[in-house]
């Protein structure tokens, strides 16, 4: 349960509501009790001593208690519901919060983004249904239990004494398939999060399922994943089917001994019959509370897997994070060095980037250039910080970024990535998005320099009309020319354009490179291209090639080495 009651601290902030919501829910627990406590006197004092002011007073009482039991149930509901809602949303936001702020670029990498949402769908929907549901249902029903074994002890003590003969007996059973039921619970959240994962993985590629006519190899792949569900859930379904009948006989068992038992006092004259009516009434009582708590008990025990999955998302130790005493990088000039670095995605992989050391000075712009996989990309998001390099430094204005604030590092590096993503909105939005703060003259000027109002002004809203999810409402180039206006609106320092005019047709590029000149005039920039035309006018040109430096120097110097930097510009002169 320790999962549980870990959830159970989430309550902390709204323990006002939870004290009043408990207060109602006793109340009308203890209304639940009252009615079989005066069978005893309905039996012997109004049907045998004919005592028709006892019976008027009883009845009062019985409207009195349950009018009064159905406020208490009114307000248990409502503000447990309230709690169980409130409870449900900080988690979520904790969980976000942890995950964006805390959680590094590496782990989103290795993560599908259809298991990442199960958390926040699947896994705290879990969770919800066991606050509400089976949390209350275990208070009331114990309330219920402890207050009718305390009235049965006052009715008669010896026959309340049976009922320990099958306590331990339920105990036992209780625990062995609540464990059971526990791993069967995490079973079906792990095949929920996988099913997740297929549909979003689908949906997000439904391009290239049509282009490859693959509709129905993901239809059988789907299907085979909700057979997969279907079994987990079913097995589930079998435990928490199995417990409770087992744990209503063993609370029969219990009941059966004492009819027996009590009728034998009764027909002895030790027992008046009002009273072994009442007693009865409280052991059938007494068997809803077990048989309801077994099943409240079974739906928490799945709720744990729930718990352990989202606790376990909630605890890491960040990939990268700020040292202590970290401080803000002040406005810089824009030298980034490099020195005897090296870096590895996993130590076991061995290193993409091997003993680099250069400097690139303020307003340079360097141009990274060689084969795929040679650790372009690897080696500009080390400026960013998006990872920690192994060993050796990264050092912009003679300061480790190790030693400042990601954010205040980040605040001044602008990227435009090769795969641009826009977020469902406007087109303004998004450019504003690299500057929050920024006027609605400010994006339309930035608009403007990367050439986004020329087709922006075309569409029905201009830069109000929306992207769509994704920005596919956008062509490929339209979307690139917005990346750039954002970045443009950024003024950072430091710019990294990574394929930044991939994506473009002719004209578009050119209208970008020219926005791109006056972007980058007095900024230190790195821009990765494989397109080596784009980077001829570059102050140093950085050839890696298996995770090493191997040639540095402008176009002209390179091409008359001869080396590699001269093969892929000849081979790719040759294709043009």
């Amino acid at each position: 349960m320790s999962g549980y009651f870990r959830l159970l601290g989430y309550l902390r902030p709204h323990l006002a509501a939870v004290f009043v919501g408990l207060g109602c829910l006793l109340g009308a627990s203890a209304a639940q009790l009252y009615l079989p406590f005066i069978i005893r006197d309905v039996i012997d004092d109004v049907f045998v001593a004919r005592n028709m002011v006892l019976l008027n007073l009883i009845a009062l009482s019985l409207l009195v208690v349950y009018s009064l039991r159905g406020f208490c149930v009114f307000g248990q509901h409502y503000l447990m519901d309230f709690v169980a809602q409130r409870v449900v949303f900080d988690l979520r936001d904790h969980l976000f919060k942890a995950m964006i702020r805390r959680r590094g670029l590496a782990y989103f990498e290795k993560k599908r983004t259809g298991g990442l949402m199960s958390y926040f769908s699947n896994d705290i929907g879990a969770l919800q249904n066991t606050i509400v549901g089976p949390g209350l249902e275990f208070v009331r029903e114990g309330f219920v239990l402890v207050g009718s074994v305390v009235l049965m002890l006052t009715l008669h003590w010896p026959l309340a004494l049976i009922l320990f003969v099958s306590g331990p007996l339920i105990y036992v059973a209780v625990k062995k398939l609540g464990r059971r039921i526990k791993g069967a619970g995490g079973r079906v959240l792990g095949q929920l999060a996988e099913f997740t994962a297929i549909l979003q993985e689908t949906l997000n590629g439904i391009r290239v399922v049509k282009s490859f006519a693959r509709e129905e190899y993901e239809v059988a792949r789907l299907s085979a994943q909700m057979e997969a569900n279907f079994k987990a859930v079913m097995k589930a379904a079998r435990l928490n089917a199995v417990l409770t009948p087992a744990v209503e006989f063993l609370a029969t068992v219990g009941v059966a001994l004492i009819v027996w038992y009590g009728g034998r006092e009764v027909v002895e004259g030790r027992l008046s019959p009002g009273s072994l009516t009442a007693f009865l009434a409280y052991a059938v009582n007494l068997s809803n509370p077990i048989k309801r708590l077994s099943r409240a008990y079974g739906a928490i025990q799945q709720g744990q897997a729930a718990c352990e999955r989202v606790f376990e998302a909630l605890e890491f130790e960040p990939e990268v994070k700020d040292a202590p005493g970290a401080a803000e990088l002040p406005e810089i000039a824009g030298e980034v060095r490099f020195e005897n670095l090296t870096f590895s995605y996993e130590p076991e992989a061995g290193p993409v980037l091997r003993d680099l050391s250069f400097t690139v000075r303020p307003g340079q712009m360097a141009a990274l250039v060689g084969p795929s996989g040679a650790g372009k990309t690897t080696l500009v998001n080390l400026v960013s910080r998006f990872y920690d390099v192994t060993s050796g430094a990264v050092l912009i204005d003679g300061r480790d970024v190790r030693s400042v604030t990601q954010e205040s590092l980040r605040r001044q590096v602008g990227v435009v990535p090769q795969e641009t993503l826009l977020f469902s909105g406007s087109i303004a939005d998004n450019v504003r998005y690299g500057r929050l703060s920024a006027s609605d003259g400010e994006v339309e000027a930035a608009a403007r320099s990367a050439h986004v109002l020329e087709f922006a002004g075309k569409l029905p809203g201009g830069l109000a009309a929306r992207v769509g999810e994704k920005g596919l409402a956008l062509s490929g180039g339209q979307r690139q020319r917005v990346a750039i206006a954002r970045a443009i609106l950024k003024d950072p320092r430091i710019l990294i354009l990574d394929e930044a005019t991939s994506a473009l047709d002719s004209e578009s590029e050119s209208l970008v490179q020219e926005a791109l000149g006056r972007l980058l005039r007095g900024r230190t920039s790195f821009v990765i291209a494989h397109r080596l035309a784009t980077v001829r006018r570059a102050d140093v040109i950085l050839v890696l090639d298996q995770g090493r430096l191997v040639e540095f120097g402008r176009h002209q110097e390179l091409v008359d080495m001869g080396g590699l930097y001269a093969r892929l510009h000849q081979t790719q002169f040759r294709d043009d």
